[in-house]
């Protein structure tokens, strides 16, 4: 075959496909918001005319014979047509996988979890599958999750509020009785109002801090501080009210440990430690605070003498506003068995009552790039501390 005769056919099936392409992209135009399957069938529709046009326009243009030309464009007219077959069932097969993801697609927008969307014939597909059931994975645990955290902030609601009546409806009946002239010792009012004042200023300032923690602007001043010294001050901070409970630091401490905190509110975690303690410990049972370090984290551990924590409830001691079913609302920070009466004086001050204390000392351990974790031990339980040690 000649080169001139090439070009010639050449030139034949660029010219017929440049004409069939140009009415198959205005074709397409005009079903762009067609489904897929009609736009795969345009295409294929395109390509297939192409061949089949530029092989007749050849064939007659080779001067055949009638016979030879009819032949000719019979071959090539039924190849056309099973092609076309052909690429119509391939077509059906993959856009009927495309209208799976997007059933999937839409069940997912409904909020129901999608577990599998059917077999595919592509990897794209089969990628953008598994991504849609990673999505719906994800959505769900997010929804579980923001369930959760409702359903804690409604409990922290009821607690909270039920914490501040109790005070609340002592001031007003103490303030009542003043205004009445029927206290017959005022000075022991006055005291009393006071404490109750206290206790209402404790539970805005954690609430204020819980929020602080909560929306990621709680601002540390981060120093090079001893774990011994800031332990030591929480310690005899809350010593004197302890109320026969020992608070001993373990022989084993190490007193050498540097950690990278703010002393402030580490200070602060520390004491919410050792009162949690304090609240569960029965009377005259010891509370050991002991240290040591692994893998460059500092450990601060405070164990008490309680009767320990329900399995079921151990991964929510750190939730705001929780409560085990033996926990008591502290009587304006009275200590376990004692009386709230109109002169009694406060045993704890630095507990709120309201359920806080263990969520802010997460919230201030993860703030310092630590974490704080519980335990049950023989006779009583523990919590640990791990802070980064200083480099």
């Amino acid at each position: 075959m000649l080169l001139s005769d090439i070009a010639d056919v050449a030139l034949i099936a660029f010219v017929t496909t440049i004409v069939i392409g140009g009415c198959a992209s205005v074709l397409l135009l005009a079903l762009r918001r067609a489904s897929l399957f009609a736009q795969l069938c345009v295409v294929v529709l395109a390509v297939t005319l192409s061949a089949v046009a530029s092989m007749i326009t050849v064939a007659n243009a080779m001067y055949l014979s009638a016979h030879d030309l009819t032949v000719a464009v019979a071959v090539a007219s039924i190849a056309g047509v099973v092609s076309l077959a052909l690429a119509a069932l391939l077509g059906w097969m993959i856009v009927r996988n495309s209208r799976a993801l997007s059933a999937a697609t839409r069940k997912l927008g409904a909020g129901e979890r999608v577990d599998e969307v059917g077999r595919h014939y592509s990897a794209e597909l089969a990628a953008l599958g598994a991504e849609l059931v990673s999505a719906s994975a994800r959505l769900a645990d997010a929804h579980a999750q923001t369930a959760q955290l409702e359903a804690s902030r409604r409990e922290l609601v009821a607690w909270i509020s039920h914490d501040l009546r109790t005070p609340l409806a002592g001031l007003r009946a103490m303030s009542e009785s003043l205004e009445d002239g029927l206290a017959d010792d005022t000075q022991r009012y006055y005291r009393q109002m006071r404490s109750q004042v206290e206790q209402l200023s404790r539970m805005v300032d954690d609430l204020f801090e819980l929020s602080k923690i909560d929306s990621g602007t709680l601002q540390l001043t981060l120093d090079d501080v001893s774990l011994f010294d800031i332990v030591s001050d929480a310690v005899a901070d809350v010593q004197s009210f302890a109320a026969g409970r020992e608070i001993r630091v373990a022989s084993a401490f190490r007193r050498d440990v540097v950690v990278r905190a703010d002393a402030r509110e580490l200070s602060r975690a520390i004491t919410n430690l050792l009162v949690n303690a304090l609240q569960h410990s029965p009377h005259a049972s010891p509370i050991t605070v002991s240290a040591d370090v692994f893998d460059g984290h500092a450990s601060l551990s405070v164990i008490d003498g309680g009767s320990g924590i329900p399995d079921a409830d151990l991964a929510r001691v750190f939730e705001p506003g929780w409560r085990g079913a033996s926990a008591r609302t502290p009587a304006v920070g009275l200590s376990a068995g004692t009386a709230a009466t109109p002169g009694s004086a406060l045993t704890e001050p630095h507990s709120s009552g309201a359920g806080l204390g263990l969520a802010i000392v997460r919230g201030i351990a993860e703030a310092h790039n630590g974490s704080v974790s519980v335990r049950n031990v023989p006779g009583g339980c523990r919590f640990d501390l791990s802070l980064p040690t200083a480099a």
